[in-house]
């Protein structure tokens, strides 16, 4: 009688388990699709050190700084991912959040309109800031460096002209201002962590499902538990710590509940983690960051692709320049300016979007930004000055960067790419 042996490979496609996940992962790992690995044993290893030399660093109330401090920064960066994935880049994303952030506290402040007035012309400019950058790239030829470069110089120029060669603009609207300065109510946010844990359930169950319904490979249902109860752990400890009574003299003034900016910035990443990973448009991102001319080829529109690239892009400075508004109440000559952008690309390429193209997530600028966040924190517990401050980021952007092309060239000789 003649035995038949099964092909592991297909026995495990067929019946799934999470042994046969972790094997698969582990082995893009060593092909070189790395991921957010670097940027969370960063986080790791960085919060441990900090934890140590400062116990200060794991209060509650330095824990809500973290999320504030930031808030601006990786806003930016998410927006930067999606320039970055086709290979490009926006030297002016900066100076941009501080020219829509001078376009919001003018229409609050100087021309008393509401809120909703302001916000919706700072993104308005952000989005035809995007227009203009991304057709110059894309239509015209010239090379993004150049382009956002020269947009870098003139806004600055921008910025002095709306704030009137150097005016503070302080901005009262109470809606702006609590968006990086008041605190959700305790119960209010653990209603969101419950209904964001079941979302997430939710959303995992349905895709496993509607893969084994066409035929395809779906996660385990003790892979889609592991995940769903990470989430619930971590962001139940968040929640739990952030309730936490913060305030010095409760008496006078209570502080606590979650900052409202996070919620904010949960919302962005769902929204362009979708739009990533779940439309058309997000696949065309990936192809065009991939190999423009095959994508071309393919029918994609290229040009259309990199201008929406670049109008998320500024529009989500704008987004990050209210941000920086309200937590300072005011604009200044200074905002978006600094090191915003060099933080914001950092944030984005330490969390593990590719320089090159082709590879990133949005959720890559969150941990970037924790990573940065988390640094200027720390060393500023341990009273460093800000050149060690911009030593120790730099080095860790250059390790990211290194990081990434050997992930490539381990990819390529892989022949993953």
């Amino acid at each position: 009688m003649n035995m038949v042996t099964e092909d592991p490979i297909v026995t495990a496609a067929q019946s799934p388990s999470i042994t046969h996940s972790t094997r698969a992962y582990l082995e893009r790992v060593r092909g070189g699709d790395i991921g957010a690995i670097p940027a969370v044993l960063g986080l790791l290893v960085l919060c441990t050190a900090f934890a140590i030399a400062r116990p200060a660093f794991v209060t509650a109330i330095n824990f809500a700084n973290l999320f504030t401090q930031g808030a601006a920064v990786t806003v930016i960066a998410m927006g930067l991912v999606f320039v970055l994935l086709l290979g490009e880049i926006d030297l002016s994303a900066g100076f941009a959040s501080g020219v829509c952030a001078a376009v919001l506290a003018v229409t609050l402040t100087n021309l008393g309109l509401p809120w909703y007035v302001g916000v919706l012309a700072a993104i308005v400019t952000g989005s035809i800031i995007g227009i203009v950058l991304g057709t110059l790239v894309a239509k015209v030829g010239i090379p993004s460096f150049v382009v956002t470069l020269a947009a870098f110089l003139a806004f600055q120029g921008l910025v002095l002209v709306l704030v009137q060669e150097g005016t503070n603009i302080s901005i009262r609207d109470p809606v702006i201002v609590a968006i990086a300065n008041r605190n959700l109510p305790p119960w209010l946010g653990w209603t969101l962590y419950a209904a964001s844990v079941a979302i997430y359930a939710a959303v995992q169950l349905i895709r496993a499902r509607k893969r084994t319904g066409r035929g395809l490979v779906a996660d385990p249902l003790s892979l889609i538990a592991a995940r769903v109860g990470a989430l619930a752990l971590l962001a139940g400890v968040a929640v739990y710590v952030l309730n936490l009574e913060r305030s010095r003299n409760p008496a006078l003034v209570s502080l606590t509940g979650v900052p409202i900016v996070i919620p904010v910035i949960v919302a962005l990443l769902v929204l362009w983690t979708f739009m990533l990973r779940r439309t058309a448009f997000g696949r065309h991102i990936y192809a065009v960051g991939g190999n423009a001319e095959a994508a071309r080829r393919a029918g994609i529109p290229v040009d259309r692709i990199k201008i929406s690239a670049f109008v998320i892009c500024s529009s989500m400075a704008a987004v990050g320049g209210i941000v920086a508004a309200s937590r300072a109440s005011s604009v200044d000559p200074n905002t978006g300016g600094s090191s915003v952008l060099l933080y914001a690309v950092g944030a984005a390429v330490i969390g593990g979007t590719s320089l090159f193209g082709g590879k990133g997530r949005v959720l890559d600028a969150i941990l970037g930004g924790a990573v940065i966040a988390v640094i200027d924190n720390g060393m500023g517990l341990m009273n460093y000055g800000a050149s060690v401050k911009y030593l120790v980021t730099g080095f860790v952007l250059l390790l990211a960067a290194g990081v990434d092309a050997l992930a490539r060239r381990r990819a390529a000789a892989a022949g993953l790419r």
